[in-house]
Parts: structure tokens; C-alpha cells; sequence
């Protein structure tokens, strides 16, 4: 009996002194030492039980540390979980990391597939009208003085044109006839708007539609040569094709 009314004196002077101290520490260190009092109260319990004022005094001892050591392992715990989750936090930041790669290495195909087909296409339209350019020069109907008739010369040289036109229906033709500077004005704006229907026709009759076909008649007002002779008089009689792709008109001019 009288150990135990030790036992439990000094139990209570014990748990009023860690109560006392735990009181005084800061918020920072409360968890701690509420553990360790824990473990304390615990081991003081079980060792006046157990062996008395001694008993509780090493139980005490033993109590404290079976505290931290319950408080250590929560901490672990708690620390252990946040790791995961920051584990998996970075996980998913990586993947989202590797899918934006992947969509930018995508993006960047695509843009420079773009870029070399519009770079094929420019120069595509570049050769187009190096071609049809080469292909103007010389594309000359003559005529005869004073006539409208087409040679059949130049009638073979219309059917390779026509036939150009039906491969390619984008393409149109400028036609524009003249007449050279005999005879006075009237007359040779006549001629000249009669030799311009003459091709005209001829085109449209090798199955060119008309609309494809853009003319105009100019007389004798805008010679080849300044100086009038009979050779020049020769390639004023004329009326001259050129081959036009969508968008050339500008680029010609």
C-alpha cells in the first residue's frame, strides 16, 4: 500500500510537471513533446505499476522514448506520402512535358511540309510562265496585203496552239491584230479587226471556247519598226497569240 501511495505521488508530481514544461515550449516543438509526454505518462503508469517508484521512474524513461519513437514514425509516415505524391506529380508533368514535345515536333513537320509545297508550287507557276513567255515569241499569224485569209502555214502552227489549250484548261489567249501603214486608217482598223476574227474563229472552230479568247484590233497605229519598208510592212501584217495563265496578266504587265 505504501508503495503504491508513492507510486502514485510521484506519478502525479510527474504529470503536473510535464503538463507545467509542455506549456512553456513553442508551437513548433508542441507535436514533439506532446508524444513525448505521451510516452511518459505511459511508461510512468506502467512501471509504478509493474515495480513501484523505480519502477515508474525507468518506465518513465522507457515512456519517453516509445513517444518519439511513435512520433518519429508518423512524421516518416506523412514524409514518406508527400514523396509519393510529389512522385507522381512529376510524372505527370514529365508526360505532359513529352506530349507538348511531341505535338511541337508534329506542328513543326507540318509547317515545313507546307513550306516546301508552296516553294514546289511557286516555282512551278515560275517555269509555267517561262514557258508560256518562250512560247509567245513567235506566235505570229502573217497575212498578205490587204487580206484576212489564214495560210495553211500558219493554220498547223493554230492547231498546236489549240491543242495546248485543251491540255491545259486553265491557260487563255491574248490575241491583238494589226495591219501595217499602207492605205489610211479607217480601212486598216478594219483589216485588222477582220484578220483578229479570222484566228478567232478558226480557234474557237478546234473546240476553244470563246470566253477563253480575250482580242483586240490596233490598225496600223503601233508598227513593229519605226521605219516603214516592205519587210517591215511584211511582220505588221499580223496578228499576234499570247498564251495567259490564271494570274500572268499581272505578272506580264
Amino acid at each position: 500500500m505504501k508503495k503504491q501511495l508513492i507510486a502514485a505521488t510521484i506519478i502525479s508530481t510527474m504529470m503536473i510537471s510535464n503538463v507545467s514544461w509542455a506549456s512553456d515550449t513553442t508551437m513548433a516543438d508542441e507535436r514533439e513533446h506532446t508524444e513525448e509526454l505521451v510516452g511518459l505518462s505511459s511508461g510512468i503508469i506502467l512501471g509504478a505499476v509493474i515495480g513501484g517508484p523505480v519502477g515508474a521512474f525507468i518506465g518513465a524513461l522507457a515512456g519517453t522514448f516509445v513517444g518519439k519513437s511513435v512520433g518519429d514514425g508518423a512524421e516518416l509516415s506523412e514524409q514518406k506520402q508527400q514523396l509519393v505524391e510529389q512522385e507522381q506529380q512529376l510524372t505527370q508533368t514529365n508526360e505532359q512535358l513529352m506530349a507538348m514535345s511531341t505535338k511541337q515536333q508534329s506542328l513543326e513537320q507540318v509547317s515545313e511540309k507546307y513550306y516546301q509545297l508552296q516553294s514546289n508550287l511557286a516555282e512551278q507557276k515560275a517555269n509555267q510562265l517561262q514557258t508560256l513567255n518562250e512560247l509567245t515569241i513567235g506566235m505570229n499569224v502573217q497575212f498578205k496585203t490587204g487580206s484576212s485569209h489564214i495560210e495553211p502555214l500558219f493554220e498547223q502552227q493554230l492547231d498546236n496552239v489549240a491543242y495546248m489549250m485543251s491540255l491545259s484548261p486553265e491557260l487563255t489567249i491574248d490575241l491583238t491584230g494589226y495591219a501595217d501603214r499602207r492605205g489610211d486608217n479607217d480601212f486598216n482598223q478594219a483589216l485588222s479587226e477582220q484578220r483578229l476574227a479570222e484566228v478567232t474563229q478558226y480557234l474557237v472552230v478546234q473546240g476553244i471556247e470563246r470566253e477563253r479568247l480575250h482580242g483586240q484590233a490596233y490598225g496600223a497605229t503601233l508598227p513593229m519598226h519605226q521605219e516603214q519598208n516592205f519587210e517591215n510592212d511584211f511582220f505588221d501584217r499580223r496578228v499576234t497569240l499570247k498564251l495567259m495563265a490564271p494570274g500572268s496578266e499581272l505578272a506580264a504587265n
